[in-house]
């Protein structure tokens, strides 16, 4: 029986060309280091992209929509009907990520792939529904390993639509009522930590609101007593369709070399995921921001990573990535349009002017 696609190797990143962005650096009119992390992004774009002057042109943003049966737990301060009401807002041009998707002139799809009431045919919409929402993982396992399966390819299909666009970046995002509930737990399982330390109030729950979700998930992990080095079954028992979908997109565009911008929480456990699931993956992220949400930082602690932005955003749907892009592209023009010493006739420390 041949091997998912997923297990197939994620693209070596291009050490030469990361070396020719690193002299360049030291090169430009300025003392080394002075841009502190807009050097290193250049150096890491010129790295993933084969290409020692880097450029991000254009952009695609995906934001997954599904619904999770654990909303009929109580666990959302928001009915299960918003993740329609949303799909609709987002093909209307009236959510944050398409403000924002439309200010950096980047393409912006909405893929549903299991919101629980149809929205209706709808533009800039594909639909790829795989079910009416996840079932209720504190009952059952959230997802049939085929639903699984059909998740991380509606990810695949996303990054290979944007590379037919030619999109020199990716953005994911994700809409789901009770996702932060079904991220949280995925983290709790991956982490082996309790849910008290990564719940939190997602769209906003009260203290005790909060106090019930983590005991939704905590009575669930008892209940699915998963390995978690079972990265697949995990997914399965507690993910969303989005959040699959999104480690599926996360992990093709690994294997084809396409960077990644990697959102808040919900889409940080999905780098996780994909990076448990295809060891190598992370080489291909870019961490956008740190949200608000408190399980935030140790996901981001699992995964080696250090986000360029803290601007207590917790809205989800890519917005925290779309308004990151913006200094990828700042520290690609300062890297390729900057004179060099030599060039502006400047003197610099080796040539004696200390």
């Amino acid at each position: 029986m041949p091997s998912p696609w997923w297990q197939q190797p994620v693209q070596a990143i291009d050490e030469n060309a990361c070396h020719a962005a690193q002299q360049r650096q030291s090169q430009l009119t300025k003392p080394p280091g002075s841009l502190g992390k807009l050097e290193s992004l250049a150096i890491q774009l010129a790295g993933l992209q084969a290409n020692a002057t880097p450029v991000i042109q254009q952009c695609w943003v995906a934001v997954f929509a599904a619904d999770h049966g654990i909303a009929h737990q109580g666990v959302s301060a928001f009915p299960q009907i918003v993740t329609t009401e949303m799909v609709r807002n987002f093909a209307r041009g009236g959510a944050a990520i398409s403000v924002l998707a439309a200010q950096q002139n980047a393409r912006l799809e909405v893929v549903n792939v299991g919101t629980a009431h149809d929205p209706g045919e709808l533009p800039g919409v594909v639909d790829q529904r795989i079910g009416e929402g996840t079932a209720d993982f504190s009952q059952q396992p959230a997802m049939t390993q085929q639903q699984a399966e059909q998740a991380l390819k509606a990810g695949r299909d996303s990054v290979q639509r944007a590379l037919e666009d030619g999109s020199q970046i990716y953005i994911g995002g994700e809409m789901g009522i009770a996702n932060t509930t079904s991220a949280a737990a995925l983290g709790c399982v991956l982490l082996q930590q309790p849910a008290r330390e990564l719940v939190g109030p997602g769209t906003g729950l009260d203290d005790s609101g909060v106090r019930h979700k983590a005991a939704v998930i905590d009575a669930a992990i008892v209940r699915h007593a998963l390995d978690p080095d079972d990265v697949q079954q995990v997914l399965r028992c507690f993910g969303g369709f989005e959040i699959a979908a999104l480690s599926g997109a996360f992990m093709h565009a690994a294997q084809r070399g396409l960077p990644v911008l990697v959102d808040g929480f919900i889409c940080s456990v999905a780098a996780l995921i994909a990076e448990r699931l295809l060891p190598g993956s992370k080489q291909w992220f870019i961490y956008s921001h740190r949200s608000a949400e408190p399980g935030h930082r140790a996901i981001l602690d699992a995964l080696g990573a250090e986000p360029l932005l803290d601007l207590g955003m917790r809205l989800g749907e890519g917005s925290g990535a779309a308004v990151a892009l913006s200094l990828l592209r700042h520290a690609c023009a300062l890297h390729n349009n900057m004179a060099t010493f030599e060039e502006a006739a400047v003197s610099n420390k080796e040539a004696g002017d200390g």
